[in-house]
C-alpha cells in the first residue's frame, strides 16, 4: 500500500468554516472519484487550549495499492479535477504533499 500526504493551508480570505465546508462538500467527492483509490483521510487541526494552533489546516491521506495506481489516478480526468479544485481553496503556495513511508511504531 502506498500513502501519499498533503499538508493543506487554506487561501486566505477563507475562515476556517468555509475551508471545512469546501472540503467536505466539493473536494471530498472528487478525490473519492480518483480510480484506484484505497483509502482517504482528512485531518483537521483540532481547538486544544494548551497548544498553539499547528498553522496548516488539514493534513490529507489518500492511500493506492502501488505508485503505478497513483500515477495513473493523477492522470486521470478526475485527478485534473481535482488538482483543479484544490487552487480554489488551497494557498498552493504553502500546501505540500509527498509519498510517505509510514512506520508503525506502536499499535
Amino acid at each position: 500500500m502506498l500513502k501519499f500526504m498533503v499538508v493543506v493551508y487554506r487561501l486566505p480570505g477563507l475562515t476556517p468554516d468555509q475551508f471545512r465546508r469546501h472540503m467536505r462538500d466539493t473536494h471530498s467527492p472528487l478525490a473519492m472519484s480518483l480510480p484506484g483509490l484505497r483509502k482517504y483521510v482528512q485531518n483537521f487541526a483540532g481547538k486544544d487550549a494548551t497548544r498553539q494552533p499547528p498553522g496548516w489546516d488539514a493534513i490529507v491521506e489518500l492511500y493506492f495499492d502501488d505508485r503505478p495506481s497513483m500515477d495513473a489516478a493523477w492522470a486521470s480526468p478526475q485527478g485534473a479535477a481535482s488538482d483543479a479544485d484544490l487552487a480554489i481553496f488551497a494557498d498552493l503556495s504553502r500546501t505540500t504533499w509527498s509519498v510517505v513511508d509510514e512506520v508503525t511504531v506502536l499499535e
